[in-house]
C-alpha cells in the first residue's frame, strides 16, 4: 500500500497498519460468537438431556461444544500472532523514522536532546501486543451476548443491560480520576531519565567533585514525583477495578436469582437461568478487563500523542538526487537566529561572504554567538530568517545524506561512537577497499596516521562508547579526520586545538595549510593566537552581531589599537629631592 503524498510518516505507518484492521475484526466476531458455546452446551444439557436422558444427544453437544472451543482457542491464537506481526512490523517501520527525528529535532533544538521517542514507541508497541487491547477488540461484540439474554427473557436482559451501563460509567470514571496523575507522573518519570542519563554521562566528574549527594537531592523529589504520580494512579484504578468485580459479581448473581424467580413462575428453563449467568460474565467482562488496564491504555494514548509530536509531520525520504559538488563558495546572508522562549536574538542579520579556498577565523567572547552560528553554516540548524548558501544552495534545505558529503565539521564537544576508528572517520559508512583509503587519506591529512597506527589494532581499533579508550586530544584528532573524510569542500572547525599538545597543534597547522593549498574553504573558531598564521580573513562577533570583518591584519591592527585606547594612561610622578 502507497502512502498519500501529503501524509507523514506516522501517519503512513498507521494508515499501512489499519490493514491488519479487518482480519482483527473477523477474528474478533468469530471469537465472541463462539464465547456462547458455554452457554449454549449449558442451555441444551439443561433443556435437551437432563430431561431426555438420551446419551446421544449428550455426546453430540459435547463433540459440537468441543470442535467450536477448538476453533475459539485457533482464531484466538491467530489474532494474537496478528497482533504480535503487526506490532513487529510497525516497530520496524517506526524506529527508524523516530530515531532521524529525534537527532534532527535535538541538532536544531538547543539542549534538546532527548530519546524518550524508541521508549514511547515500545511502550506503544507492547500495548497493541499485550492483554490491553483485548478488551477493546471484544467490547463492540457485547450487544451479542445481550441479545442473546433478551432471547431467553426480556427480564434478563434489561438487567444486563442496566449492569453495562454501570459497568460502563465505572470505566469513564476510571478515565477521569486516572488522566491527570498518570500524565504528571510520566513527565516527571521522563525529566528524571533525562537526569539520570545525564549524571551518568558525567560520572567521573560527579565522583571526582562529590556532587553525588547533591545531584541525589535534587532527582530524588522528581522521582519521587513520578513514583506518587503512579501510586495514586494505580490506587485510584484498582479501587475502582474492586468496584466493577464486585458489581459484576453481583450482577450475576442478580441474574442466578432472578432466573430462579422466573423458572419458579414457569416462565424460564433452568438452563435459561444457568446460560443467562454466563452471558452476563462474558458480556461485561470487557469492561471490567479495560478498568484494569485503564492505566495502560491511558499511558499508551499519551505516547501515540508524544510520538505524533516527534514524527507527526515528517515524511519519509525518497531517493536522494545528490546535486554538483560546490567548489566552496559561502555567502551569508542576514542571518537571525531567535532565542527559545522570547528575549533578544542569540544572532542578529549576520552577513558575510569567502570564495572558494578562503580561510576564516571566527573570534569573539565568550557568549557572542559563535558555536551558534557555526551550526547554522554547516546546516545542523536552520535559522529564524536569513540564508547560508554553499555555492547557491542553502545549506538549511538541502538533504543531510547529500550535503553531508561537501561538509566536514568539528564541534566543540567532540563525540565518537561505539566502533572501531576507521568506522567513526568514515562516518559509519559501508568500509570497503576504496572507502578505507580514504579513510587512511583523511587520517594522513589530519595527521593522524602514525597515532592511529601506534594503537592497538591500528584502524581496526575499537575505541568504546563515546571514545573511551582514547584520550581527549586523540578524540579529537580523530574527529578531524573525519571532518575531513570524503575531500570535503567546506570545513568548519570550532576550537580544533582546544585539547592538542604542542605536537597536535603542528600538525593541524600543517593540514590549515594544506587545506588552503587545495583550494577547499574553512572556518576556524579558536582562540589561541598560534593558529592564526593561515587565516586570509578574520570574522569578530560581539553579542551576536558582526563587530569586525575583513583581511586578517586588517582586523588584528583594529583589535590592537582598540586595546591600546582602552589601556588607562600612565600616571606621572613628580621626582623631588
Amino acid at each position: 500500500m502507497h502512502s498519500v503524498p501529503n501524509q507523514s510518516s506516522l501517519q503512513a505507518v498507521m494508515s499501512e497498519l489499519r490493514r491488519a484492521a479487518w482480519p482483527l475484526v473477523g477474528f474478533s466476531a468469530a471469537i465472541n460468537v463462539l464465547m456462547l458455546t458455554a452457554a449454549l452446551y449449558m442451555l441444551q444439557v439443561y433443556d435437551r438431556v437432563l430431561s431426555s436422558h438420551s446419551l446421544e444427544t449428550l455426546t453430540a453437544l459435547t463433540i459440537i461444544a468441543v470442535v467450536a472451543l477448538l476453533s475459539l482457542s485457533i482464531l484466538e491464537a491467530a489474532r494474537s500472532q496478528l497482533l504480535i506481526t503487526a506490532g513487529t512490523w510497525m516497530n520496524g517501520r517506526l524506529s527508524p523514522i523516530l530515531l532521524a527525528a529525534s537527532i534532527e529535532q535535538a541538532a536544531a533544538t538547543p539542549g534538546g536532546r532527548d530519546g524518550r521517542a524508541l521508549r514511547d514507541l515500545e511502550l506503544f508497541r507492547n500495548f497493541l501486543t499485550g492483554a490491553g487491547i483485548f478488551p477493546i477488540l471484544d467490547a463492540p461484540w457485547a450487544p451479542i451476548f445481550f441479545a442473546a439474554m433478551f432471547l431467553l427473557h426480556p427480564w434478563l436482559g434489561w438487567l444486563a443491560v442496566g449492569g453495562g451501563i454501570a459497568l460502563f460509567a465505572l470505566a469513564v470514571l476510571t478515565e477521569f480520576v486516572t488522566r491527570k496523575p498518570v500524565a504528571e507522573a510520566s513527565g516527571a518519570q521522563a525529566k528524571a531519565y533525562t537526569q539520570a542519563e545525564a549524571a551518568i554521562r558525567n560520572a567521573e566528574a560527579i565522583q571526582a567533585m562529590g556532587m553525588l549527594a547533591a545531584l541525589m537531592r535534587s532527582w530524588t523529589p522528581v522521582q519521587a514525583t513520578a513514583a506518587e504520580g503512579q501510586a495514586i494512579a494505580s490506587i485510584r484504578s484498582a479501587v475502582l477495578a474492586a468496584a466493577a468485580r464486585f458489581l459484576r459479581l453481583g450482577l450475576q448473581i442478580g441474574v442466578l436469582g432472578l432466573g430462579a424467580y422466573l423458572v419458579l413462575h414457569a416462565e424460564a428453563s433452568p438452563g435459561a437461568m444457568v446460560a443467562a449467568s454466563i452471558l452476563m460474565g462474558r458480556a461485561l467482562a470487557p469492561v471490567e478487563q479495560a478498568i484494569g488496564t485503564w492505566k495502560g491504555v491511558v499511558a499508551a494514548r499519551s505516547a501515540y500523542r508524544r510520538l505524533a509530536a516527534v514524527a507527526g509531520t515528517r515524511r519519509e525520504e525518497g531517493p536522494i538526487l545528490p546535486l554538483p559538488r560546490p567548489k566552496g563558495r559561502l555567502l551569508v546572508e542576514g542571518i537571525i537566529l531567535a532565542r527559545q522562549g522570547g528575549g533578544e536574538p542569540i544572532l542578529k542579520g549576520i552577513g558575510f561572504q569567502l570564495v572558494a579556498g578562503e580561510v576564516m577565523a571566527l573570534i569573539g567572547p565568550s557568549a557572542a554567538g559563535k558555536t551558534s552560528l557555526a551550526r547554522l553554516l554547516v546546516g545542523a540548524w536552520k535559522p529564524t530568517a536569513g540564508r547560508v548558501l554553499l555555492d547557491g544552495m542553502d545549506v538549511a534545505q538541502w538533504a543531510a545524506e547529500d550535503r553531508g558529503r561537501h561538509v566536514g565539521y568539528l564541534p566543540q564537544d567532540i563525540e565518537l561512537f561505539e566502533g572501531t576508528v576507521a568506522e567513526n572517520i568514515a562516518r559509519f559508512q559501508e568500509l570497503d577497499e576504496q572507502s578505507f583509503q580514504q579513510v587512511v587519506h583523511a587520517a594522513r591529512e589530519a595527521g593522524v596516521h602514525e597515532l592511529i597506527k601506534g594503537l592497538s589494532r591500528g584502524y581496526h581499533t575499537e575505541i568504546g562508547e563515546a571514545g573511551a579508550v582514547l584520550s581527549g586530544g586523540q578524540r579529537q584528532r580523530i574527529a578531524l579526520a573525519r571532518a575531513l573524510y570524503g575531500d570535503p569542500a567546506f570545513l568548519l572547525l570550532d576550537e580544533p586545538n582546544s585539547n592538542l599538545d604542542r605536537d597536535g597543534e603542528e600538525a593541524l597547522n600543517d593540514t590549515l595549510k594544506a587545506l588552503k593549498a587545495a583550494g577547499k574553504t574553512v572556518i576556524l573558531i579558536a582562540h589561541r593566537p598560534n593558529i592564526m598564521e593561515t587565516v586570509d580573513k578574520i570574522l569578530v562577533l560581539q553579542g551576536g552581531q558582526v563587530d569586525l570583518f575583513g583581511p586578517r591584519d586588517d582586523v588584528l591592527r583594529a583589535l590592537a589599537d582598540r586595546a591600546r585606547r582602552a589601556a588607562p594612561a600612565p600616571i606621572l610622578g613628580v621626582v623631588t629631592g
